[in-house]
This record gives structure tokens, C-alpha cells and sequence, in this order.
């Protein structure tokens, strides 16, 4: 009680941010019972026929359930590991610059991006890769295309993960810019008077300085490899594109709004929630093991 005397300014700052999270994200919860049953809106929860597991074994009958989900693993894996690679080579490379005001222009470009939503870069998107667009006519100068990016199959998942590391690779690399600023100089001194050069600093010093945020950085993404962006594929994706593109999120978003699949969308989406609560579990153990990271 003397604690909470001393402390309850706190808690009742903290008080907004809990009655909207109870709001938000704990009352929906009562809605996971439309994934046992055969949700029909005009009957309700209550009057909706129970169906027990039906849903989650219509989950994984059907054929376009099981692409989805191997669609999301595909494209979420590759962001996952492009999102940690491109960062952590780029923060390096711009350590090396010496000049303070152009390596502030650059971290500025780069960064601007991730600022920009989804159905911005979106309608910017369509316009540059389509048939007639920038990319295609600079394409089509030197003899190639065009390249239908976001109606092809065999071009959409690469032009997904492409944009997305061009989007974030800026954000995700304040972490490892930050790192840098931590590592000691006098190890860059002492390798310098060994005769080691800018090469050999990097490699034995930098580099292995910024492994073990690397590694929680890597570990703590693991929980959301189920999300796969949800904004990106919907402003992106079309229905010549649903073998390769379509992912949980946006299977979900067409089962319900557009299908009426109250309850398979329920069922799949608890699905996914169950799998990203056991990989957060997996990769926040992995992260307290190798790496140290603890939040408790």
C-alpha cells in the first residue's frame, strides 16, 4: 500500500491505455466463438448453428487454404530475412561515410518511405510497373519487356518483397545505426595501429558488434512471420495475382466481406493468432538465450 501511495500518479496515467486495450483488443475476443460455428449475422452468436472444429477441418481441405498459407510463409520469410540483410549492410555502408552532412541527407531519403502508407505507394506503384509505365519504357530502351509486375504470377511475389525492403530498410536501420554509435572507439584505434585498414575494421570489429542485434532483432521478427502486410498485398494484389499474392489477411478480408464466410474467416484468423502467440513465445526464448534480450 506505501508503494501505491507513492506510485499511483503512474497508474492512473497508464489507466486511458488500458481501458483501450480492454476495449479494443480483449471484448473482440468473445468473438472467437464464430470460429466453432456457422455464423449467420441475422441470427447472431447465440442463434448461429454450432459447428465444433468443421471450420479449421474446411481449413485445411481446401485447396486454396493451404496456398494461402504457403503463399504468407514465402513472402513473410523473404521480407523477414531481406528486412534484416539490406539494414544491416546499409547501416554499415553508411557509417563509412565520413562527411556528417551527406550522410544525414542520405539517412533522411531513405527513411521518408516508411512514412508514406500503403495507399499512397500503392496508386504510385500501379502507375511506375505497369505495361505503359516509367519502368517498363526505361525497360524497353535496352531491348526487354515489358513485364506485367503486378498481374504475373511469376513476377508478383518478387516485386511484393522488393518494394517492401525499399519501404522500410530505412526505419529498420535506426537499430543498427544505433549499435554503431555504441561500439567503442578505442577498438578502431587500437586495430588502426596494428595496421589494420577500413576493411579489416569492419569485418573484425563492426561487424561482430552489431551480430548480437542482429540476432534479437531476428529472433523478436519471428513472431510476426504470419504477417505477411496486409496494407501492401490489398493495395497491390488482383484476382491474376491470388495463386501467388494472396495471403491470410487479405483470405480472411475476402471470406468475410466479400463471401459471407463469417465463420471459416474466424476460424482462419485464430488460427494464424494461435501460431504468431507460440513463434512470439519461441523467438522472445531464443532471444533471452542467444542474445541475452529480456523485457522482465
Amino acid at each position: 500500500m506505501r508503494t501505491l501511495k507513492r506510485t499511483w500518479p503512474f497508474h492512473v496515467m497508464l489507466l486511458p491505455a488500458i481501458i483501450f486495450l480492454i476495449i479494443f483488443s480483449y471484448i473482440p475476443m468473445g468473438g472467437i466463438v464464430m470460429a466453432f460455428q456457422n455464423y449467420k449475422p441475422w441470427l447472431g452468436i447465440s442463434g448461429s448453428e454450432w459447428v465444433g472444429l468443421d471450420n479449421f477441418r474446411f481449413l485445411f481441405e481446401r485447396q486454396d487454404s493451404l496456398q494461402v498459407i504457403w503463399n504468407t510463409l514465402i513472402i513473410a520469410v523473404l521480407k523477414l530475412i531481406f528486412n534484416l540483410f539490406v539494414p544491416f549492410v546499409f547501416a554499415i555502408l553508411l557509417n563509412e561515410i565520413r562527411k556528417m552532412a551527406i550522410q544525414r541527407t542520405i539517412q533522411t531519403l531513405v527513411y521518408l518511405p516508411h512514412f508514406l502508407s500503403w495507399v499512397i505507394l500503392g496508386g504510385i506503384l500501379i502507375d511506375l510497373l505497369s505495361t505503359g509505365g516509367l519502368v517498363n519504357r526505361v525497360l524497353g530502351s535496352f531491348g526487354l519487356g515489358p513485364y506485367f509486375f503486378l498481374g504475373d504470377n511469376s513476377w508478383f511475389r518478387t516485386t511484393v518483397i522488393l518494394t517492401d525492403v525499399w519501404k522500410e530498410f530505412g526505419y529498420n536501420m535506426i537499430v543498427f545505426l544505433a549499435a554503431l554509435a555504441g561500439i567503442n572507439p578505442a577498438l578502431y584505434e587500437a586495430a588502426e595501429i596494428d595496421g589494420a585498414g577500413r576493411w579489416k575494421q569492419t569485418l573484425h570489429i563492426t561487424v561482430p558488434s552489431l551480430v548480437p542485434m542482429l540476432m534479437v532483432v531476428g529472433t523478436l521478427a519471428l513472431g510476426n512471420v504470419l504477417n505477411a502486410g496486409f496494407d501492401q498485398i490489398f493495395n497491390l494484389y488482383n484476382p491474376l495475382v491470388y495463386q501467388t499474392g494472396d495471403i491470410i489477411d487479405t483470405f480472411v478480408y475476402r471470406s468475410a466481406m466479400q463471401n459471407g464466410e463469417m465463420g471459416f474467416a474466424t476460424a482462419i484468423g485464430l488460427f494464424k493468432s494461435v501460431i504468431s502467440m507460440i513463434l512470439i513465445l519461441v523467438s522472445y526464448s531464443l532471444a533471452k538465450k542467444y542474445a541475452g534480450y529480456r523485457i522482465f
